[in-house]
């Protein structure tokens, strides 16, 4: 029986400006050669697409963190649609929204996208997670570890290879705003925690070490358990 990976792949590696479509050719083949072993959830997060609406919102005046969050939701989703469509049948025709319904999966992906205000796409792979039985998420962002510090402030921070979710958590905080900078986020770390599930932050530019990871060798990366 095929084990069921969870990767929330960040907005920022499929739209760090603009849409990404080598890194979209490259990943696409990387997990259909992997569909012999394994079977993949994979959530799509907002990215710059999510930046520019949120920025000119509030520029416009919107506060409310619930009208914030809605408008980075609906990115995740369309985001999500691109990633479906371009796995073609190998995907479900369908980009999952409701992470606590266990929905009917008979193709190799299921692509998934944000549902609810008050926390960023990360939740939505937690629920997942805790939805289909899979003990680990894999979570590909644009930074190689996760640091002490913001590396872009401190040039002095250093790079973190394990962590517990107590020790992360004093790192980034406990609450949520649209647009947060953290590997992952408060909210779905609390759940992550309470539900026992590991998360790897890794580089989802670099499909090598994705590879190592979903081999259990050693890797580039934080491992948060």
């Amino acid at each position: 029986m095929k084990k069921t990976v969870i990767i929330s792949l960040g907005g920022s590696i499929v739209v760090p400006n603009n849409i990404d479509q080598k890194f979209l050719q490259k990943f696409v083949a990387f997990i259909s050669k992997n569909l012999k072993t394994w079977r993949f959830i994979i959530v799509v997060g907002g990215g710059a697409t999510n930046s520019r609406y949120n920025e000119v919102a509030r520029k416009l005046g919107v506060k409310n963190y619930n009208d914030l969050d809605w408008i980075g939701i609906a990115t995740t989703r369309l985001n999500a649609q691109l990633v479906r469509t371009v796995f073609g049948n190998k995907a479900e025709s369908f980009v999952n929204s409701t992470p606590h319904k266990k929905l009917p999966w008979t193709k190799p992906i299921m692509i998934g996208a944000g549902f609810l205000p008050g926390s960023s796409s990360d939740l939505d792979a937690v629920v997942l997670a805790k939805t289909y039985g899979a003990r680990k998420i894999i979570n590909l962002t644009n930074t190689d570890y996760v640091y002490d510090s913001d590396p872009k402030k401190n040039k002095s921070a250093k790079p973190i290879r394990q962590i517990s979710w107590e020790d992360y958590q004093k790192i980034i905080g406990s609450k949520w705003r649209p647009r947060l900078n953290s590997p992952f986020d408060p909210i779905a770390s609390k759940i992550a925690e309470e539900s026992k599930l590991e998360v790897v932050i890794a580089n989802g530019r670099k499909l090598d070490n994705l590879g190592k990871i979903l081999q259990g060798k050693k890797f580039v990366g934080t491992l948060i358990s």
